[in-house]
């Protein structure tokens, strides 16, 4: 009960934003700093498109259990997703209908890792680790490049 108190106030501290944030876009907001969590309703996937790798979590309630835990896992390892450029995004409001929910259509709760090109690359009805991810991740031809070209940049 505690840690799902904890996660709670942990997730309207980062989708909070202050006044001028909201001056900005949300590319330059994640920018600034890579392990916040952005709400689905100002997000358009298109906007991401070939700049980060939008992992989406839907709900149709932030009370959900099995959101909690996702939830609970991402925040732990935060860090390890803002290296494979991974921007975090909840939608827990059914009766919105965001563009994500329309683009995505999922069924109560379900966890969507999209790829820089668009492309839908993972959907899990059920929570899933941060190593799991970052696997799924790095087996991608894109990071598999990114990889490549940050070791060609150290020699």
């Amino acid at each position: 009960m505690f840690m799902k108190l904890l996660t709670n106030i942990a997730l309207a501290a980062l989708i909070a934003l202050p006044a001028t944030a909201q001056e900005q876009t949300v590319l330059e907001r994640w920018e600034e700093d890579r392990t916040q969590v952005f709400d689905g309703a100002e997000i358009t996937l298109d906007d991401l498109n070939w700049v980060a790798r939008p992992l989406v979590v839907f709900a149709d309630t932030p009370n959900d259990p099995r959101f909690q835990q996702q939830m609970d896992l991402l925040l732990a390892d935060v860090e390890r997703l803002a290296e494979r450029d991974v921007i975090l995004i909840t939608d827990t409001d059914r009766a919105t209908m965001s563009d994500l929910r329309i683009e995505l259509r999922p069924r109560g709760f379900m966890m969507a890792l999209v790829s820089k090109d668009g492309r839908v690359a993972l959907r899990k009805p059920s929570p899933y680790s941060v190593r799991e991810l970052s696997r799924s991740i790095d087996k991608m031809p894109l990071r598999q490049q990114e990889i490549s070209d940050r070791r060609m940049v150290g020699q």
